[in-house]
């Protein structure tokens, strides 16, 4: 049936983890019932000073004596070694619950770490071969989140903050800051990615490099800015938290460093330079989503249930959501779900897809949340006055040129909402409904507008690409009499829909045919004899528009592929083809799983690539033709990757814009209730 066939299942997304996730439990033996010991080269280089003997004590010894031999000749091999042996001593000291104590040599050996890492005196061309080199920079991300760990169980770990550490021979200065889009204010606390397992994702992606990735979670306060309406509550973001000392100098005897750890966000900034090394940021993308995901209303509210059998009560929280800040400079990727589903079922892909630098660098996704009961053109009425919505919303004088470059992804019934959005629709669906002139409709300004704008419409000049996954262009089968009968009767729309419906025909007798009204459910709307399909297939199209199409087959070698035949369980291919689509790829997957499958991820990773480049020849093209720069973005990033064409003498270049919506069609707001 086709209601179950195209349901979703809730799922766990992370789960707690027995001990953090940490590389240095198998060198150092953390985890040993002898507790943790130093490594073998650290031993012989005690032995070389006659320090072995200090080695299996609690290394107070050995430090003091390792630190005299420092000041008289620093070579990175001592250098490690105190790093180790602090990393050692801090664990020690902390299981003994002498927090202060450990404190002090978990900073004592990220600072020492650091030094190995990018003192000029310590650097060498054979460095990074040596397998020390990969143990320094364990023991810089194992020691600074252990040091932040305890800063945190203090309740200080707030940026802004400054802290001051004191041991015998050393004191360190600690200043903690944010950095790139981020304010203190925004989030309320944060969390070690390490401590999390993910679950509810295939993929788990993460940068190696320095630092210690978190989870910061968002305080969900109002900002004033425009783009608040579009992000939920309860956001999770990843942030890197990176450690730079300063050389140190001697007061009082005591050698003094100056450090600063830094919360980079990894999503707009992978390296950092210290000196005339660029080092990779270590982070973790996916474990903040699954972080985020795993929160109780994604497991105890079905969105997908209510949205598809009591449409009405999801209007509360239907519309465009960002999972990000907007950014004008970065092109929109919206998701638009399908039949029984939520922006959920994009998770996967949008894991996959954010994790590759070119993408994350040049694009933002946002997600489209609509009940799935109402026939897909009422949806698309309603995605097409929240795409306007937004765009007034957070660009209301269109200087953003990367908004003028939006890329739709719909699946399954997603991809007719999507593609709707791109065609004209001139007479042809309104004749569907009547043969009267519109002008002899009768009725409340309120109802007719409603009814016009559904049957009225212009493409989006903002729309430059839709990829459609499994999307039912011809109908499906499984929309046959059974289920339309089923939908019929467990589907209840919104009581706004049907009351204005009634009163429309009372106040037009003899007025409508019953062609495209008498339609009364999504399920209904996806047949094969819908009336309104083939009027999208015939519509003219926009000729800026590029459409893909990514189809599903079950494994043919199957029973169930026996079964289904040429199809993905629930749509033919000869359904879910078009032939102006630019590309095709057909996958083996049923349609469930068609926009998570692997492939269909790459293609449309290699789509969105694409997309920039030809962008960007556009805008080579433009610039030799001496064009200048948009005044709104000059040397911008957009603008420099090519993300939009100048207009020349207010004229636009072929095939790059669409002539403006008319003021008539900016209809009602999209509600501003969070997802």
């Amino acid at each position: 049936m086709l209601l179950l066939s195209t349901g979703c299942a809730g799922s766990s997304w992370k789960s707690v983890r027995k001990t953090p996730r940490n590389p240095l439990a198998a060198q150092l033996q953390l985890l040993s019932r002898q507790g943790p010991q130093a490594t073998e080269r650290t031993k012989q280089l005690l032995r070389q000073y006659d320090l072995e003997k200090l080695a299996e004590g609690d290394h107070r010894e050995a430090l003091e004596a390792l630190a005299k031999e420092l000041e008289l000749e620093p070579t990175a091999e001592k250098t490690y070694a105190y790093a180790e042996l602090s990393y050692i001593a801090g664990n020690r000291a902390e299981a003994l619950g002498k927090k202060a104590t450990a404190l002090e040599l978990f900073a004592a050996s990220a600072a020492h770490s650091y030094y190995y890492l990018f003192d000029p005196k310590f650097s060498r061309q054979d460095h990074v071969y040596d397998p020390q080199f990969r143990g320094a920079c364990d023991l810089y991300n194992g020691s600074l989140e252990a040091a932040l760990r305890i800063v945190r169980a203090q309740g200080k770990l707030t940026p802004g903050s400054v802290y001051r550490i004191n041991t015998p021979r050393h004191e360190f200065q600690v200043a903690l800051q944010l950095s790139g889009r981020w304010d203190p204010e925004d989030f309320d606390h944060f969390e070690f990615a390490s401590d999390y397992e993910v679950n509810g994702l295939r993929n788990q992606h993460r940068q190696y490099g320095l630092g210690v990735p978190l989870i910061a979670i968002c305080k969900g306060a109002k900002t004033g800015k425009p783009e608040d309406k579009y992000l939920p509550p309860g956001l999770a973001y990843p942030l890197t938290a990176f450690l730079e000392v300063t050389p140190q100098k001697q007061e009082q005897g005591a050698a003094v460093h100056f450090c600063k750890i830094e919360l980079y966000d990894p999503l707009m900034q992978s390296e950092v330079k210290i000196g005339r090394k660029t080092t990779p940021l270590e982070a973790d993308i996916s474990t903040p989503l699954a972080y985020y995901l795993d929160q109780p209303q994604f497991r105890e509210t079905d969105l997908a249930t209510w949205g598809l059998l009591l449409p009405g009560h999801t209007e509360a929280v239907q519309g465009l959501y960002m999972l990000e800040p907007y950014d004008p400079q970065k092109i929109p990727v919206v998701m638009v779900h399908g039949l029984w589903s939520s922006p959920i079922t994009w998770m996967e892909m949008f894991n996959d897809l954010r994790a590759q630098p070119e993408i994350r660098d040049n694009y933002q996704f946002w997600f489209y949340l609509y009940p799935t009961g109402e026939p897909f053109w009422i949806s698309a009425t309603q995605f097409r006055r929240d795409l306007q919505k937004a765009r007034e919303d957070l660009d209301p004088k269109h200087q953003a040129l990367a908004l003028d470059q939006s890329v739709l992804i719909g699946h399954s019934m997603g991809g007719l909402v999507s593609r709707m959005q791109t065609i004209d629709s001139q007479q042809d669906f309104w004749t569907l409904v009547t043969d009267q002139s519109p002008q002899a409709l009768q009725g409340t300004d309120q109802d007719k507008q409603q009814l016009m704008s559904m049957l009225f419409f212009e493409p989006s000049p903002s729309v430059r690409q839709v990829i459609t996954l499994g999307t039912p262009h011809r109908g499906s089968d499984f929309a046959n009499s059974a289920t339309k009968w089923l939908g019929r009767h467990l589907i209840a729309l919104p009581e706004s829909l049907t009351i204005a419906e009634e009163r429309l025909k009372a106040a037009n007798p003899n007025y409508f045919r019953d062609e495209m009204l008498a339609v009364a459910t999504s399920v209904d709307s996806l047949a094969p004899d819908s009336p309104v399909l083939p009027k999208i297939l015939d519509a003219p199209k926009a000729p800026w528009v590029k459409y893909h199409t990514v189809i599903g087959v079950i494994d043919q070698n199957t029973w169930l592929g026996t079964f289904a035949g040429r199809s993905d369980g629930v749509v033919e291919y000869a359904s879910a083809h078009l032939d102006e689509a630019a590309s095709e790829l057909v996958v083996t997957s049923d349609h469930n799983n068609v926009h998570r499958h692997p492939r269909s991820i790459l293609r449309v990773r290699s789509i969105l690539r694409d997309h920039v480049e030809e962008l960007r020849q556009e805008y080579v093209a433009a610039m030799q033709q001496g064009a200048p720069l948009h005044p709104a973005f000059p040397n911008s990033t957009v603008m420099q990757a090519g993300h939009s064409t100048p207009i020349q003498n207010g004229v636009p270049p072929a095939g790059t814009y669409a002539p403006p919506m008319p003021e008539s069609s900016l209809l009602t707001p999209s509600n501003e209730k969070p997802w």
